[in-house]
């Protein structure tokens, strides 16, 4: 049975990010109210800086996911027929009350995740507001058309809400990946069934009892737990009509089977090895410092769209690599809480132990330079933490795993060209195509190649990360679908009908 409602957590934005996991320790959010997990079974929560656990997770179940789904689907009938603007007008006031909350979230994400406050958290948490302000202005978008069949035949299509909506969300930056998702899902008339990823389940539960202050019971749920034991049953559930997943492309392969084994549609985000094109005649200053921000130094590369393929023009590449490690050297590595600090932990000892390994591959390649950048942390609180600093590549080819794998860390490859051509055929040489950036002053240049990019996203002088309003998503084995834009509520989350009305 379901625990009795329980709401241990602070009504109002909360300062210490240790009692907020502690608070949320052991639960779900299904139906409007916190409950445990039906078997009893929790996980634990690490901070990666320190090591110590700081809380633990309801370790979810089919039971959990039946009861979820079961729960969004009654809800959705009601949802459904709410109508659209006043949708969006509730999702727009959960902007709200995310703005109110911000600096909380961003501590909370910090802790379990070990991304940087200043520099990760805190922005990430903000970006999560705007993607809820954006859709909760678009309910009014969802609209028809008139078909010109026959003179004597009315003949119109409509948007209607697919059902229930599965997600799953992965850790690098969940509370920003469940917005994209959750959004304008549920503007769309939608209700939605989120699975957190196993080592950063706090934030987007207290997200989503946030939330559920302003919508209604059972429009929004989060469960937590193992992907076999709880996404996959979330995937399979009779009544979920669409999933939406972004992480490897390995899981996504699964998951897309699934879906197809029902017929449902599927969007997948799969990751990325996105390569940064510079010329000599690019404005140096500005592309070296785009560089950074480019491979999510900030974010210790845990990003589908870090530049971890980084081509530069021979005339200025022994300047740019030197320039490069001067202002990675530069950051501050150290607790994710810390005001002071540039870049984070990574989040897991797998994940850890993954980068490591391609460090030290990458480190005895015959003829390549390892470049270590940063410096650790001093602090003997932080000695346990899994810090790992970052890493710029120099003398690799194009056969290395280093340049042909997903990393998913703080190590980035930087090759010379001396043309344009080979390195057009350089960078779409991958399995992946997620995003790509060129640098140059020549916008002739940089257009014709934005063009023959083989990347769902490339820009020209800049490498942002995902924004409200702009179409995001992949090609190839970077997944399908598209996210972040109106184009993502009104193909992804509603199916269209025709209606004919013969007059004669």
């Amino acid at each position: 049975m379901l625990d009795q409602p329980r709401h241990p957590t602070p009504e109002a934005p909360s300062t210490d990010p240790f009692a907020l996991a502690k608070s949320m320790s052991g639960l779900h959010f299904i139906g409007g109210r916190y409950v445990a997990a039906r078997s009893g079974k929790t996980f634990p929560v690490v901070n990666p800086a320190t090591g110590e656990q700081v809380g633990t997770a309801a370790e979810g179940d089919a039971a959990d996911v039946d009861a979820a789904v079961q729960d969004a689907a009654r809800a959705q009938k009601g949802w459904a027929k709410t109508p659209a603007r006043k949708r969006g007008a509730m999702v727009y006031a959960c902007a709200a009350l995310l703005r109110t909350h911000q600096d909380e979230l961003g501590r909370l994400i910090a802790l379990e995740t070990g991304k940087a406050l200043r520099t990760e958290s805190r922005v990430e948490a903000g970006v999560v507001a705007d993607i809820f302000e954006f859709f909760g202005g678009l309910g009014g978008e969802l609209k028809g058309e008139t078909v010109p069949f026959a003179p004597d035949v009315l003949s119109v299509t409509i948007r209607e809400p697919l059902g229930v909506v599965g997600a799953i969300i992965p850790w690098n930056v969940p509370m920003l990946l469940m917005a994209l998702k959750i959004a304008p899902a549920l503007v769309a008339g939608n209700t939605v069934v989120v699975k957190s990823a196993e080592e950063a389940p706090l934030a987007v539960l207290r997200i989503c009892e946030l939330l559920n202050r302003i919508l209604p019971a059972g429009c929004f749920n989060m469960l937590s737990g193992q992907g076999p034991e709880c996404g996959a049953p979330l995937v399979a559930h009779p009544l979920v009509k669409k999933v939406t997943f972004t992480g490897s492309v390995e899981t996504g392969k699964i998951v897309a089977r699934a879906a197809a084994e029902k017929l449902i549609p599927v969007t997948l985000e799969l990751g990325g090895k996105s390569p940064m094109i510079v010329f000599q005649d690019c404005d140096f200053e500005k592309t070296v410092a785009g560089a950074l921000t480019s491979m999510r130094f900030t974010r210790q590369g845990q990003s589908c769209t870090a530049a971890s393929r980084i081509y530069v023009e021979r005339p200025i590449f022994d300047r740019f690599v030197t320039e490069m490690k001067t202002r990675v050297d530069a950051m501050v590595m150290g607790d994710p809480l810390d005001e002071k600090t540039d870049i984070g932990t990574i989040i897991s000892q797998g994940q850890f132990d993954k980068v490591q390994g391609f460090i030290e591959e990458g480190r005895a390649t015959p003829g390549a330079t390892t470049l270590e950048c940063s410096a650790m942390p001093t602090d003997p609180a932080l000695k346990k933490g899994l810090f790992l600093r970052p890493v710029i590549f120099t003398g690799l080819d194009a056969t290395s795993r280093l340049v042909r794998e997903e990393i998913f860390g703080p190590v980035t490859v930087v090759q010379p060209f001396d043309d344009a051509e080979a390195v057009l055929a350089e960078a779409n040489d991958s399995e992946y195509g997620l995003a790509a950036s060129l640098w140059t002053n020549n916008l002739k240049v940089g257009l014709d190649l934005a063009h023959r990019l083989e990347a769902g996203l490339v820009q020209i002088n800049q490498n942002l990360v995902v924004q409200a309003n702009l179409s995001y998503g992949g090609v190839k084995s970077s997944g399908l679908g598209k996210e972040a834009s109106l184009e993502a509520m009104l193909e992804h989350f509603t199916h269209k009908k025709t209606i004919m009305v013969n007059m004669g």
